[in-house]
């Protein structure tokens, strides 16, 4: 059950936020609480990418680019958050700066991790060889790990410690 009024937005604990694969416009900014990120959440495949908690946010990627979620967000415990919709992005990048160049530099840093992973795999390729299993893994790891840093760059296992640093190439 979600309780709603307007913009701020209760999402009891262990309820399903976002949907990997689901088209969601929406991006959301959490007030108080904590976020799971999976993704493959329930399958086999299923990976923990980090908690986050307030002041992060989520969701940008269908907000901005209109494309279904590349990651599940699970509410790990009971999350207040402020709804951002394609009509309210102009009032929230005046009022939330310190957000927008989160999302902007988590946003580049993934595009310079992926150029990276192509050019290696391009490399391989051209040479007339196979892509090895643990370029392929790196790959689709880093792919994955868009956007679920807190504003710090770092990621929490459910005591608080880290999990992640973020490590610039």
């Amino acid at each position: 059950m979600i309780e709603s009024d307007a913009k701020l937005i209760k999402f009891p604990q262990d309820s399903v936020i976002l949907k990997e694969g689901e088209l969601n416009p929406e991006m959301y900014k959490i007030v108080k609480g904590n976020a799971e990120l999976y993704t493959g959440y329930g399958t086999d495949r299923e990976l923990l990418l980090g908690i986050i908690g307030p002041q992060a946010c989520f969701g940008e990627f269908g907000l901005l680019m209109q494309a279904p979620s590349i990651y599940t967000v699970i509410a790990y415990s009971d999350i207040y958050a402020i709804r951002v919709t394609s009509g309210d992005i102009g009032d929230f990048v005046k009022e939330n700066h310190k957000n927008i160049i989160d999302i902007m530099r988590n946003m580049a840093h993934t595009m310079t991790v992926m150029q990276k992973q192509l050019n290696m795999m391009n490399e391989e390729i051209s040479a007339g060889r196979r892509p090895d299993d643990v370029l392929i893994k790196e790959s689709q790891r880093n792919i994955r790990d868009y956007a679920v840093r807190n504003p710090n760059n770092l990621q929490f296992d459910l005591n608080g410690k880290p999990l992640f640093i973020n490590i610039s190439f």
